[in-house]
């Protein structure tokens, strides 16, 4: 008897693959529209074979990859990298987004929520509000 599935539901394959933290944001990014099996929309307990084309729109990247290996299981990352196969065009392209945020953020390092405000200009944030 083989030690691999034939199908596996497709949120709990992202989890084992490590695309996302639990099963449950996995059931709600399918259920969001963040993932496309073979360029369609799905629902979370889809089965998934070898060989099935997958798109993953997470935060800013997305990931196009091909399911080489199933599991019910979530292991280490090494082992999770082994369950799939992304095109190299979606790696490039996540690189180059890799890159543009880095640089991003060397030209503007306090943009964003790490930037708290001082005393003085929280009178001020104060001050606007109020009159």
């Amino acid at each position: 008897m083989s030690t691999e599935p034939e199908t596996v539901r497709l949120d709990k394959w992202l989890w084992a693959a490590r695309f996302f933290k639990t099963r449950k944001l996995a059931t709600e990014a399918i259920a969001g529209g963040k993932v496309h099996v073979n360029n369609q929309r799905s629902k979370p307990g889809k089965e998934i074979r070898l060989g099935t084309v997958l798109t993953i729109s997470k935060e800013l990247y997305r990931w196009e990859v091909t399911v080489t290996a199933l599991s019910n299981q979530r292991r280490g990352a090494k082992e999770a990298v082994l369950l799939y196969e992304e095109s190299p065009e979606s790696h490039a392209k996540r690189q180059q987004q890799i890159a543009l945020q880095r640089e991003q953020r060397e030209l503007f390092p306090h943009s964003g929520m790490d930037y708290k405000p001082n005393k003085k200009e929280r009178r001020l944030i104060h001050r606007f509000k109020q009159g």
